[in-house]
């Protein structure tokens, strides 16, 4: 057994942490620069005037700046051709300045004016004064809704044809700080294992992790914690669950290195698998698997979920989304936000191509027993599919220690 009593305990796990961020490089401003020049080609392309992005991740994808979503309106237009412009409440606008890496192109409006006509003069400033603005997908709809008032002589769509396809392709540089994400994700997920006891509850492995997180370097994001018959539900129970001999476990968690996501599930039984048990686990790692070979450069993203769930369903679960099965899609897009394009799902025909990242999750519910859910993200790459760490080995031996 590798899992649980006698190999350690929170306190000793933090006390050889040590963080694992020293050789992490940021995207540099002249990407950031290069992302932009990509949106006013697309922009070109679809015949679009101008882009608005909110307070939003897409904002801090294309500017580095990170505000958080309050009701005044901050934000930034990228039109499609010459420099991007900031919006700012004014009484905001000196420190708005100081979060720039580049521009200094700041539109600011006073509390008693209406923020979304300056979105639309700022549009109009630049050169545009009708066409098609391009909306974050993220944006509010009351600032949807002022912008419609204001803007009557433009037409609004939808940016994510702009954003997604620029987001879902990610840069070498991306690559490395999700890499090092992952890393660090997969060392607490072994100290997690290695410090589970019978009567620890739920909550106190959940702190660990976010401390193990910090620790390492990383800003805690998800920590999902599941006991037994809990593991059945994907996004877990609202009650907290004690650790007995025999329960399956499953962690799913995941941090932020520079503003970009890792995501790991791992699943695992506290003591000696039951046939049961041993079983699910045995089929969720093939189907996992399958998904991953099925995950072939310019096929449409609809075929890495059909190998996975062709998989459980010839086991008997199912079909479609009925459980005893797989109740939801086989991945999702993963960057700077844990959810994002494109998305592993029947009716996807988005065709892979280098530079996607999505996660490999084909999980096995089953009501009232236990869930068995194995998460890796997969990158693609010229020579195909490429893991950012490598999924479980056994569930004896789930992280490989024995191995060789």
């Amino acid at each position: 057994m590798v899992i649980g009593v006698g190999g350690s305990n929170f306190a000793a796990e933090l006390a050889r942490m040590a963080p694992m961020t020293d050789a992490v490089v940021p995207i540099s401003v002249a990407e950031l620069q290069q992302r932009i020049a990509r949106a006013q080609a697309l922009m070109r392309a679809q015949g679009v005037q101008a882009l608005y992005l909110d307070t939003s991740t897409g904002l801090r994808y294309f500017t580095g700046v990170t505000l958080n979503l309050t009701e005044r309106l901050h934000g930034a237009i990228i039109p499609v051709e010459g420099e991007i412009a900031y919006l700012s409440p004014a009484f905001e606008e000196p420190k708005t300045r100081t979060l720039l890496s580049f521009g200094e192109d700041i539109r600011v409006w006073e509390e008693h004016e209406d923020p979304t006509a300056l979105v639309i003069e700022t549009v109009r400033s630049k050169g545009y004064d009708s066409g098609t603005i391009a909306i974050d997908p993220a944006t509010p709809f009351y600032t949807v809704d002022g912008l419609r008032k204001a803007g009557n002589s433009f037409t609004f769509a939808n940016a994510s044809s702009i954003t997604a396809a620029c987001r879902q392709v990610k840069s070498p540089a991306e690559i490395a700080l999700m890499q090092t994400a992952m890393n660090i994700t997969l060392e607490v997920h072994k100290a997690v294992a290695r410090c589970l006891a019978p009567g620890m509850t739920t909550t106190e492995v959940q702190g660990f992790i976010d401390a193990a997180h910090r620790k390492l370097g990383g800003v805690p994001a998800s920590r999902a914690v599941q006991f037994g018959e809990a593991t059945a539900y994907p996004h877990g129970v609202p009650y907290p669950q004690t650790l007995v001999e025999g329960d399956m476990v499953l962690v799913d968690i995941g941090c932020f290195v520079q503003g970009y996501r890792s995501d790991i599930t791992r699943t695992y039984v506290f003591g000696d698998p039951t046939p049961r048990q041993r079983e699910i686990w045995d089929l969720e790692k093939r189907a996992q698997q399958a998904a991953f070979d099925a995950a072939v450069l310019g096929a449409p993203c609809e075929n890495v979920d059909a190998a996975a769930r062709a998989v459980i369903v010839a086991a008997g679960f199912g079909p479609g989304y009925a459980v005893p099965g797989l109740p939801h899609r086989t991945g999702h897009g993963i960057g700077m936000d844990v959810h994002e394009e494109a998305f592993m799902v029947k009716g996807n025909k988005t065709p892979l191509q280098v530079g996607m990242c999505f996660s490999d999750e084909p999980m096995i519910c089953i009501y009232g027993e236990f869930g068995v859910r194995l998460e890796d993200i997969i990158y693609m790459t010229e020579a195909g599919p490429r893991w950012f760490t490598q999924p479980c080995h056994s569930v004896d031996d789930p992280f490989g220690y024995q191995a060789g």
